[in-house]
C-alpha cells in the first residue's frame, strides 16, 4: 500500500469545479470528518469562506437570515449549512435577483434531500455532489476508473500485470477505512478515534436532523448494524433485539441514514413495482467504522472469515457507489435476492442496462462461484450487459459464460 500521506487528491474535485462554472449554487454533502472542508477550501482559495460551526455566525444566520446573507460577498462558502437551514430560502432570492455561476458554495454534514426544509427551494438553482470518506483509488493517488471500464465492458481475459493483494493487505485496507483522519495514527489510535466519531456525531449534528430521545439507544443500533451490515435490512428484527419499537428503529435508522452512516440498498427486480416491496440491504458507508464498532481487526480475517467476508462486500459497496459522482451521476445501485435465495452483491443499471458484481474473498475462483450473476443475466434478458466476480487473486478470468469474469479486487483501485 503506498505510504499514508497527509493530504490526498479527490477526485469529485473536477465535478464540483465544473457545476460552479455553470450553476448559482453548488452544495457538497457528506459524512463530517471525510474532508469536504478541505476539498472546498482547495478548490476556491480565494473566496470568502465561514463556517457555521463557530457559535457567532450560526446565531446570527438563524436569526436573521436575509440580514446575514446580505452583509456577505457574492462569491462565498458556507460551511456546515444545515446548522442554518432558514437561509436556504434567503439563497434562493438571492439567486433570483442574480443568477451569476458560481455564487454559492455550500457543504452540510446531513443530508438536505432527507430533512423536511431541505432544498426544495432550490430546484433548478442547485446542484447537489455527495463527498464519501476516501476511497482506496484516491488513497492510491490513481484515476478511480474501475466504474468506468465496467460500465464499457472493457475487462479483458489477462494475466496480472502485478502481484494481486495479500490478504492482509486486503484486510487492512478493509478495517482502516476511508477517514483522512486516522489514516496518519496508528492502528490502535485509529480504532479509538473511529470509536470516539459517533459519539461526536451524536453530540454535535443529531439535533440539525430529528429529535431523538435517547442518543444511547440510537448508537445501540449504530453498533448491532455494525454486526449485520451487509444482511437484508429487518425493522422487527433489529427491535426485537433491542428491545425498542418497530417505529423507533425505523426513525433513528432514517437520522443514521441522513448522516451519511449508512444506507440501504434496495432490492433490484425487473417487475419495479417489486422493487418497491422488497427487502433492501443495510451497508454501512464506511468499512472503518463497521469494523471498529464489530470489533473486527485485521488478524480477523483468517480467523472469523464470516464477519469479514460482509464486512469486504461493504467495502466494495462503498469503493463502486463512491466512484459513480466522477464516473456517470445517472448509475443507480441495487443488490439482487431471487426466491432461490440466490444473491448479487451489487447490481448496477444505467437505463435499463444492468451489470452485476459478486465479491468473494478467495484468491480462487471456479465457474459455479458466478452462479447468482447467471441468475441475474437470466432474469435480465437483453438488458444484461456482463457480471464480474472480484476476488483476490491477480488475474482476469473467465467463467463460464463469455460476459462473466473473475477480476482482481484491486482493479478498485489499480484500474
Amino acid at each position: 500500500m503506498a505510504p499514508r500521506k497527509a493530504h490526498y487528491p479527490r477526485l469529485l474535485g473536477d465535478v464540483v469545479q465544473e457545476s460552479l462554472a455553470d450553476t448559482p449554487v453548488v452544495c457538497l454533502l457528506g459524512p463530517r470528518q471525510c474532508g469536504k472542508t478541505t476539498l472546498v477550501q482547495r478548490i476556491a482559495p480565494s473566496r470568502a469562506y465561514l463556517s457555521l460551526d463557530a457559535t457567532n455566525y450560526r446565531q446570527l444566520a438563524r436569526a436573521d437570515p436575509a440580514g446575514f446573507l446580505a452583509n456577505l460577498p457574492d462569491a462565498v462558502t458556507v460551511d456546515e449549512i444545515q446548522k442554518a437551514p432558514q437561509l436556504l430560502p434567503e439563497i434562493k432570492l438571492s439567486v433570483d435577483r442574480n443568477r451569476q455561476p458560481g455564487r454559492f458554495l455550500l457543504t452540510g454534514s446531513s443530508n438536505l434531500l432527507l430533512a423536511p426544509q431541505g432544498t426544495e427551494s432550490l430546484v433548478g438553482r442547485i446542484e447537489i455532489a455527495q463527498l464519501h470518506p476516501l476511497t482506496e483509488a484516491e488513497k492510491e493517488r490513481k484515476p478511480g476508473r474501475f466504474l468506468g471500464t465496467l460500465l464499457d465492458n472493457a475487462f479483458q481475459v489477462g494475466v496480472g500485470d502485478r502481484q494481486g493483494p495479500t490478504e492482509p493487505t486486503l484486510a487492512q485496507r478493509i478495517v482502516d477505512g476511508g477517514y483522512p483522519e486516522p489514516l496518519a495514527r496508528s492502528a490502535r489510535r485509529a480504532r479509538q478515534w473511529q470509536r470516539q466519531y459517533l459519539r461526536i456525531i451524536v453530540e454535535r449534528d443529531i439535533r440539525d436532523v430529528a429529535r431523538v430521545k435517547n442518543a444511547v439507544e440510537l448508537e445501540r443500533l449504530f453498533e448491532l448494524l455494525a454486526l449485520r451490515t451487509a444482511t437484508l435490512w429487518n425493522a422487527s428484527v433489529l427491535a426485537r433485539d433491542l428491545q425498542l419499537h418497530r417505529d423507533t428503529v425505523e426513525q433513528y435508522a432514517a437520522v443514521l441514514e441522513s448522516l451519511f452512516l449508512m444506507r440501504r440498498l434496495p432490492a433490484w427486480h425487473r417487475n419495479e413495482s417489486k422493487r418497491l416491496v422488497k427487502a433492501p440491504k443495510v451497508h454501512l458507508l464506511d468499512a472503518g467504522l463497521a469494523a471498529a464498532f464489530g470489533r473486527l481487526t485485521e488478524a480477523d480475517w483468517l480467523h472469523r472469515r464470516d464477519r469479514m467476508e460482509h464486512l469486504l462486500e461493504s467495502f466494495v459497496v462503498q469503493q463502486v457507489i463512491a466512484q459513480i459522482a466522477w464516473t456517470d451521476p445517472d448509475v443507480r445501485v441495487w443488490h439482487y435476492r431471487d426466491k432461490d435465495q440466490v444473491e448479487v452483491d451489487l447490481v448496477i443499471t444505467l437505463g435499463k442496462r444492468t451489470w452485476g458484481i459478486e465479491v468473494k474473498a478467495a484468491s480462487t475462483v471456479s465457474p459455479k462461484d458466478g452462479r447468482g450473476l447467471v441468475r441475474l443475466a437470466d432474469s435480465c434478458g437483453v438488458d444484461f450487459e456482463s457480471g464480474i466476480l472480484l476476488y483476490s487473486g491477480s488475474d482476469i478470468l473467465p467463467l463460464s459464460d463469455r460476459r462473466m469474469l473473475a477480476v482482481p479486487l484491486s482493479a478498485l483501485w489499480d484500474r
